[in-house]
Order: C-alpha cells, then sequence, then structure tokens
C-alpha cells in the first residue's frame, strides 16, 4: 500500500520513523516535503514557514501526493498540552483524501476540537498507536452518532 504520511511540522522524526517502519512492512510511503530540514531545524519562525509553504506551493503539491496514494497516515500526537493534536495543515489534507475517496488512518483518537464533527464525517479509521492494523483489509471506518 502506498501511504502518504502527515503530521505537525513538530513531529518531524516521528514522520521518518514511521515511514521506516511501514516500509520495512511492505509499504512505499511518501512525506512531506522538507522533513528532514525539521528534524535539524524544527523550530522553524512562522514567516519563513508561510514563505516556505507559498514559494514552493506545497499545499498543492501534497495534494498531487495524496491523490497518487492509497492512504492517509495521521500523526496525532499530542502538541502544547492538546492530546491527538490536528493543526490546520493536517486536517486540509485529510480533507484531500476524503474527497478523493481515501482512507484515513489516526494514529490515536479523534481529538476534541472545534472541528470534530468534521473530522467524524470523514470516517477515518483510529489505529489506537497500533501501526499494524494500517492496510488491514478487515478495517471499517469507525462511525460516530450524530
Amino acid at each position: 500500500m502506498k501511504i502518504a504520511i502527515v503530521a505537525s511540522m513538530k513531529f518531524p522524526k516521528q514522520m521518518v520513523n514511521t515511514s521506516k517502519y511501514l516500509m520495512q512492512h511492505g509499504h512505499t510511503t511518501i512525506l512531506p516535503v522538507g522533513v528532514e530540514k525539521h528534524i535539524d531545524n524544527h523550530a522553524l519562525k512562522k514567516e519563513e514557514d508561510s514563505n516556505t509553504k507559498i514559494k514552493g506551493d506545497l499545499i498543492r503539491g501534497y495534494y498531487k501526493k495524496i491523490e497518487d496514494s492509497d492512504a492517509l497516515l495521521v500523526l496525532n500526537y499530542d502538541k502544547n498540552g492538546l492530546p491527538n493534536y490536528i493543526g490546520g495543515n493536517t486536517f486540509i489534507e485529510m480533507a484531500f483524501a476524503c474527497v478523493l475517496n481515501k482512507p484515513i488512518y489516526l494514529l490515536n483518537p479523534i481529538p476534541d476540537i472545534s472541528y470534530t464533527s468534521e473530522i467524524e464525517a470523514m470516517e477515518p479509521i483510529i489505529l489506537n498507536g497500533n501501526l499494524d492494523m494500517v492496510g488491514d483489509v478487515g478495517l471499517e471506518p469507525t462511525t460516530y452518532s450524530v
């Protein structure tokens, strides 16, 4: 399975390590541009980060990578005191996958945030930390009562 991996850029090492793990288990992975640079200096200033996204056309570029993948894996770790954080960029990437009818895997449960219901509507598959469940044919999206 070809899996696009997304997460906050505060977690570059985790993205790279997850990619290596999945590749060892027979998957192909796609990582965001510049992940390695963030490992060395993940404290980039917001202005630099915005300029990089604009100049590199990163949002459209990653849309194309998601389109070329079989599934999206969201590494939603705790960030700044928020459990299972899913930020703006990751939410956009999840929406891309949803519109493209790609399965969306969440490493951890959906966070309690202002757009929780929108994430629930995307019917992600919750892995509860178990990467070995990625690509399991029998897994069904988590359903929520509205």
